[in-house]
């Protein structure tokens, strides 16, 4: 979808349709010559209602007036929440072009909003149906309509979304194509693409060469080739701290030896999500351009079971030493990142986030609406909690403690990958990668409530890219300051 911005009125733009948002106890801001807009409102069929809205043909353009509630509850997820619905409504009616006319007063991140929801709406996955949607369908261009320029907000703001897109794509694909070689080729055409980007990707081999027992571990059940995948992005004139970000990839996980139950075992496709948005949030930020220096990690691999498969009760030696008794070879994702966040620190990163769908206590905890956060540097988690909340993607943070860290202690190696008895399961995860994190400020986010059919109106079914906003707001907070 092509996004641009305009400081003329809908009316001058080249637009079929055009959306008008109404707050309640104000009626349209700017009517058409004729006055249909304020009269559909009059009427009873428009309402402010949030969420409403009605359609009516004026000066040989569609409009919908689009209720948009109270003033003072109108927040950038709102917008998105209106430009989905929107954005439904138009598609129904044969929408090629819309214009969104922005509500006065309106701040950059409601102006963004409104740019992210009609993107992220629009999203379909269908390459692999007989029938595909026509080309010719859906809108294909959007433009925001203010009296200020809003040009670089905009953009900003479509950059993100269409990455976010991007990455919805990776975790879409099926597992049979979408492997660890195709998310790491991935990775090599976006530093090809990309400005100031670079990859460098690791084999099995180069994997266990580097000492990396925990990730080796996981990829021993699998004869894909599993991947080690590095970006590094230098911003122009780059300046404090390098940024690390650490991304889970198992690109299917059965649970290996520890097999997981076969209902929606097809949906362990999405256990790749961390990594996809890891990739496309570099790619976002080197289209930004932002003055920051960043390291994204990646661990793809499959965990399955087979001859070779890593046992409960092996013992395993990570990269920095760190002895780790196998109790649940499903508690694959914190092995596969304790490797990764040894690896991003190697680097030179110097501030760390890991991201990935790590647990199904999470879901039992947060559901949809938060991701878990967890950290071991007050300071740090203020910032990614800031750039969460900013971004729409939220996060909540829980706790980590001396007790939950003691839980994890193994009986005959340093530490084990699993609590038995399930308690607390989301914070016991985290102590476990807080052992590799070190001294550097560190956050981990829980996804797994979070990454697929979250039934948000503009990316209700399938991967939704979560993570791509957050983690760009949390780039973008650096470089300001």
């Amino acid at each position: 979808m092509q996004v641009s911005t305009t400081t003329s009125a809908p009316l001058d733009t080249h637009a079929d349709t055009v959306a008008v948002g109404v707050f309640d106890g104000k009626d349209v801001a700017h009517d058409t010559p004729g006055g249909e807009l304020q009269a559909l409102l009059a009427s009873g069929e428009a309402k402010t209602t949030f969420k409403h809205l009605a359609v009516t043909h004026a000066e040989g353009k569609r409009w919908i007036v689009a209720g948009l509630g109270a003033r003072e509850r109108f927040d950038a997820e709102r917008a998105r929440v209106i430009a989905a619905k929107v954005g439904e409504r138009a598609r129904e009616l044969g929408t090629s072009q819309l214009c969104w006319e922005l509500p006065h007063h309106s701040d950059d991140y409601v102006a963004g909003g409104f740019v992210e929801g009609t993107v992220l709406e629009a999203y379909r996955f269908d390459r692999y149906k007989a029938k595909a949607a026509d080309d010719a369908d859906g809108i294909k261009q959007l433009c925001i309509s203010d009296h200020d320029d809003r040009a670089k907000t905009i953009a900003a703001a479509s950059i993100v979304a269409h990455a976010a897109n991007a990455a919805r794509d990776l975790q879409n694909a099926p597992a049979n194509d979408m492997t660890p070689q195709a998310l790491a080729e991935r990775a090599q055409e976006l530093a090809g693409e990309a400005q100031g980007v670079t990859c460098n990707v690791l084999g099995r081999d180069g994997i266990v060469d580097a000492g990396m027992g925990c990730f080796a571990a996981v990829a021993q059940g699998t004869y894909t080739e599993p991947q080690l995948i590095t970006l590094r992005y230098e911003g122009p004139d780059a300046d404090g701290p390098v940024l690390g970000l650490v991304g889970k990839a198992v690109t299917f996980d059965s649970g290996g030896i520890s097999l997981k139950p076969p209902m929606k075992m097809s949906d362990m496709k999405f256990d790749m999500s961390g990594g996809a948005a890891v990739i496309e949030t570099i790619g976002a930020i080197a289209r930004l351009a932002l003055p920051l220096r960043v390291i994204g990690v990646v661990g793809a691999t499959e965990n399955l079971p087979s001859g070779r498969s890593m046992k409960p009760g092996d013992i395993v030696r990570a990269s920095n030493g760190t002895t780790v008794e196998i109790i649940n070879t499903d508690a694959e994702g914190r092995l596969v990142l304790s490797d990764c966040l040894v690896h991003a620190q190697a680097q030179g990163a110097e501030r760390l986030v890991d991201i990935a769908t790590l647990t199904g206590g999470c879901v039992v905890a947060l559901g949809s609406t938060f991701a878990g956060l967890m950290a071991n540097d007050d300071d740090w988690a203020g910032s990614v909690a800031d750039a969460a909340s900013a971004s729409g993607e939220l996060a909540w943070r829980l706790p980590l403690h001396e007790e939950y860290a003691e839980k994890i202690k193994g009986r005959y190696a340093d530490i084990m990958n699993a609590v038995e008895d399930r308690k607390a399961a989301p914070i016991t995860a985290a102590e476990f990668l807080a052992r590799f994190a070190a001294d550097v400020p560190w956050a981990h986010l829980d996804i797994a409530g979070m990454a697929w059919d979250t039934g948000k109106s503009y990316a209700g079914k399938g991967g939704n890219g979560f993570g791509v906003r957050l983690l760009v707001e949390l780039a973008r907070s650096m470089a300001r300051r």
